[in-house]
């Protein structure tokens, strides 16, 4: 370690619609929500992270709650800026005198656009990032699980996140094909959500519905291990007064059936478009599930049948992506090329 690297500070984010990650000195340092919690009479912030998400939904009409990423990208600039600042605070200061200066590097979804892209660059810069470099999230991913990028092998990383799925096939350093779609872990929730209104007509909440994907979300209506029964709490749309029903696994896996069909379409078509050579790698390595939506029972199994090729889960999905950036960051000589 260098005498000045006090002066210096490396972050590695993972700037998630439901969660952002941040690795400093190989440790994951921060794991948010990505929410803040904003006075509307003064613009000032009141939380950020965790308190902002134990205010979603329950807030009066002098503070609104505002998710500044949206389908993976910013949707609200300013927002994203305070989420950045406020989110770069938590991590433990060793010199409280001297203010370092931060080298980022942030991971982006594979089909983003240039507009999207400078969005995010802006972003950290105003957030006081000196440097900023982004790397594209199936890279991140494929890194942050063990796989050598470099090899001239082909492997299909399988990225589901909050707010979009990331399908590619990385040989050689690059991706060679990619399917990037803005169905994941919030349109599951939405359809938590539609499900309990149209069947059980229940009104619930955004967390409610969370609370739900985790606690009974399946792909499969029959699993090997089923979760317990799960008690929902809500508004009952007859009568608006508040009651409680028991949802099983089995009705939650009806209510995402669509959306993981959109999730298979998209991998099927990225295996199209995938040249023979790659493809027969592929059949031999299978394919890797990282990201939120990976944790979905049943989902691996559910892939593999529609397939037929092997689905390996990375050990751990949620932070595979931040765990990819926190290496291209501390090689940032060898993975500088990657970074558009």
């Amino acid at each position: 370690m260098s005498v000045f690297s006090f002066l210096t500070q490396d972050l590695a984010i993972d700037l998630g619609t439901a969660n952002t990650l941040i690795i400093h000195r190989d440790q994951v340092v921060v794991d948010e929500p990505s929410i803040i919690a904003v006075n509307r009479r003064d613009g000032n912030v009141i939380a950020v992270g965790s308190q902002a998400r134990q205010m979603q939904g329950k807030v009066h009409e002098d503070i609104k709650t505002i998710r500044p990423l949206k389908d993976g990208v910013i949707a609200d600039f300013q927002a994203a800026e305070h989420m950045i600042r406020g989110m770069i605070k938590m991590i433990p200061q060793t010199n409280k005198f001297i203010k370092p200066q931060q080298r980022i590097v942030i991971c982006i979804p594979s089909g983003i656009t240039e507009v999207e892209k400078r969005a995010v660059k802006d972003s950290a810069e105003r957030a006081g990032a000196k440097e900023v470099y982004l790397i594209h999230e199936p890279m991140a991913a494929a890194i942050g699980i063990g796989i050598d990028v470099d090899e001239p092998m082909g492997n299909m990383i399988i990225d589901i996140g909050g707010g979009t799925t990331e399908i590619a096939v990385i040989a050689l350093a690059g991706i060679v094909c990619d399917q990037s779609i803005r169905v994941a872990g919030d349109e599951f929730t939405e359809d938590i959500l539609d499900f309990m209104r149209r069947q059980h007509n229940l009104l619930v909440g955004e967390r409610t519905a969370e609370r739900i994907k985790i606690e009974v979300g399946s792909a499969l209506p029959e699993l090997d291990n089923p979760p317990p029964d799960f008690a929902v709490s809500g508004r009952d749309l007859m009568t608006g007064v508040p009651k409680q029903i028991i949802v099983t696994y089995s009705e939650i896996a009806s209510a995402l059936d669509k959306s993981i069909s959109k999730i298979e379409e998209a991998i099927l078509r990225a295996l199209e478009l995938t040249p023979p050579e790659l493809s027969a790698d592929i059949y031999s390595t299978g394919l890797y599930l990282t990201g939120g939506g990976a944790l979905l029972r049943g989902l691996d199994k559910r892939i593999a049948i529609k397939t037929k090729l092997p689905v390996h889960v990375a050990d751990d999905p949620l932070r595979a992506v931040v765990r990819g950036t926190g290496m291209a960051l501390k090689n940032l000589k060898n993975y500088k090329f990657l970074m558009p």
